[in-house]
């Protein structure tokens, strides 16, 4: 069978000038979809940007093919930091893909302008029984549904570095059980990093003679990184990230969030310096992977890189408690239908195909994802499971749990690219954290005006 993905090549840019450009006006213009392939039946393209899911997409649409032989299927993969400005632009001009992801902070915009299928008509409003209900209300705007759930999140979690453990005479079972405060008489945390972090003469954090000019293994990831870092602490601190569209990290409870995580690199020195991390978002993932950082807290995003390129035993613990519990924010990711599409009829029978169990089942059976179908989901717990990998603390986090909601908003990426730079600078040290998030939150807010 002829390879069906392709990969689209798009100008080097910087991600916040990406992540801006995907926030202006998107316009309505165009007629998108794939023509017919060769007069012989029906191409439905899809748009999506992560390599390991397209394997599993690989598998589902050749099952899918074998089924309706009338349709052909194609993937086209863009690059995460050129996805939405590329989206943005096709869409602009009537050439994007008969189906593309689209994720919970940028999707507003396309479903407000018109851009997107509406799911409850297109496939009918029982269809989202089956699919993951925290992700079916993340994509729904104005009473409709904007997409298909094909991944969710679940929660975040502590991936941990075990032989690094032990050097410091730590279990798993201590993790599970650590909390942060900005009361330092309250906090468990910070001494748990400070005895992970060493310097290249084997000094902890915690000891007299700790050079932070020569650090040789670091405890944690904290870093400007919304979804996997300072959302958990923002919520388990009792502040607030959004109010509807507006951005309100600014409130007392979330500067104290900030300076907490703030200071765990700049004062502690127990994560890597912000200029390593701000502009690469796989700097901690890498020293994770490296042996040089022993807790990395991040999503089931990293989940198959970490299982398939760490070679040491590691492990996943709960994320820390804060002053108002343990709260993780949860992400989903959705396959939307163009509303341009040229073939309306079989972009609907590819939809369906991928928010069925069988068709969606192929993430989850990689390892690559967690299915957005409900039914799907038990595939990637057996994948786990087999590779003797305790998943659970990213399901038992938000289950019956508090979660703080993932960004949102029609103009949410005209926010993020005015607050991003703002939030670096307060990250290396050199803005103080509230005048910081003072600046960003007014900022923000003007952006989405």
């Amino acid at each position: 069978m002829p390879k069906r993905s392709t990969t689209i090549a798009v100008g080097a840019a910087a991600a916040v000038v990406v992540i801006g450009g995907a926030a202006t006006a998107i316009a309505l213009s165009g007629s998108g979809g794939a023509g017919d392939a060769g007069g012989e039946g029906t191409t439905v393209t899809v748009r999506l940007w992560d390599e390991q899911v397209e394997e599993a997409y690989e598998e589902s649409f050749d099952a899918f093919e074998d089924q309706n032989p009338d349709i052909d299927v194609e993937i086209e993969h863009v690059a995460y930091a050129d996805y939405f400005d590329k989206l943005r632009t096709d869409v602009a001009g009537g050439s994007a893909d008969d189906i593309f992801w689209v994720n919970n902070s940028y999707f507003g915009a396309y479903a407000d302008n018109g851009n997107l299928l509406n799911i409850d008509e297109t496939l009918g409003a029982e269809a989202k029984q089956a699919w993951e209900p925290k992700v079916v209300e993340q994509f729904t705007r104005d009473g409709a549904l904007w997409g298909v759930p094909q991944l969710t999140d679940a929660g975040i979690a502590l991936y941990y570095n075990r032989a690094l453990l032990d050097e410091a005479g730590i279990t798993p079972e201590q993790l599970n059980a650590l909390a942060w405060s900005p009361d330092a008489a309250q906090d468990t945390f910070l001494p748990v990093l400070q005895k992970l972090t060493k310097d290249a003469a084997g000094n902890t954090a915690d000891a007299p003679g700790f050079d932070p000019d020569a650090i040789a293994q670091y405890g944690f990831n904290a870093s400007n990184d919304l979804n996997a870092i300072y959302l958990q602490f923002i919520g388990s601190n009792g502040g607030t990230y959004q109010d509807g569209d507006e951005f309100t990290f600014d409130d007392p409870k979330s500067v104290e969030a900030f300076q907490y995580v703030v200071d765990l690199i700049n004062e502690h020195h127990v994560a890597p310096s912000a200029a390593d991390t701000n502009e690469d978002g796989d700097f901690a993932r890498n020293q994770f992977l490296q042996g040089k950082m022993a807790l990395f807290e991040s999503g089931t995003y990293n989940l198959k890189n970490i299982a398939d390129s760490a070679d040491f035993d590691w492990g996943v613990a709960l994320i820390p408690s804060g002053p108002a519990g343990r709260v993780s924010v949860t992400n989903g990711i959705v396959a939307a239908g163009n509303a341009d599409t040229e073939h309306p009829e079989a972009t609907a029978k590819v939809l369906e195909w991928l928010g069925s169990e069988e068709g969606n089942s192929f993430v989850g059976a990689s390892g690559s994802a967690i299915p957005g179908v409900v039914s799907a989901q038990q595939t990637f717990r057996d994948y786990y499971a087999d590779q003797g990998v305790d998943i659970a603390p990213f399901f038992d986090v938000i289950d019956g749990a508090e979660t703080i909601p993932a960004p949102r908003g029609a103009n949410y990426g005209a926010a993020f690219a005015v607050f991003k730079p703002i939030l670096d600078e307060v990250f290396l040290g050199r803005t103080p954290v509230q005048e910081g998030l003072e600046q960003a939150v007014d900022a923000s807010n003007e952006a989405i005006q």
